[in-house]
């Protein structure tokens, strides 16, 4: 049974759903035992998901016409169907955090950094985490297990045991 976290359905839905994209785009969060261990169990479905499918791709091949008429085949490679209904699940179930300037940083380069990103998080999942994560399955032997609980002791003012959730 799913922890109520002293909020209302709408409002503990929102506040789970900002700290597992926080935590999968940063690493790490602080926050309570208890929410912690809800952000958990959403943060390893989500993980599980992308790893189930980030290697679904399919090689597709357009014939393009350019100004003069001359045509050229052109391949792109697009997500297969298994790979693009995980991402949309990702997308209605996290929020959607943007890249942001690095220091010292053009903002030419910036953009041509991220010019071909359209969901960050999301890309971030598939491309960082979800061959990470089954390379370790594989050598281990088995999945799961991505994020770590280190108990930091209470907070000061209500005595709220804290902890540190990371990825592993």
């Amino acid at each position: 049974m799913a922890r109520k976290l002293g909020k209302r359905t709408d409002q503990r839905m929102a506040m789970l759903r900002n700290q597992v994209s926080e935590l999968l785009w940063y690493g790490e969060i602080e926050t309570t035992v208890d929410r912690a261990k809800e952000v958990r169990r959403l943060a390893e479905k989500i993980i599980t998901l992308a790893i189930r499918t980030y290697q679904d791709e399919v090689a597709v091949t357009k014939t393009k016409t350019d100004a003069k008429g001359g045509k050229s085949e052109v391949t792109f490679t697009n997500d297969g169907a298994k790979k693009l209904a995980a991402r949309r699940k990702m997308m209605a179930e996290l929020r959607d955090l943007q890249e942001v300037r690095r220091e010292k940083e053009s903002k030419t380069a910036y953009k041509a950094r991220i010019k071909d990103v359209n969901h960050p998080l999301i890309e971030k999942i598939f491309r960082e985490y979800a061959p990470k994560y089954d390379k370790r399955a594989e050598e281990l032997g088995k999945g799961g297990g991505y994020t770590r609980i280190l108990r930091t002791g209470t907070r000061r003012g209500d005595a709220a045991q804290v902890c540190i959730l990371q990825l592993v």
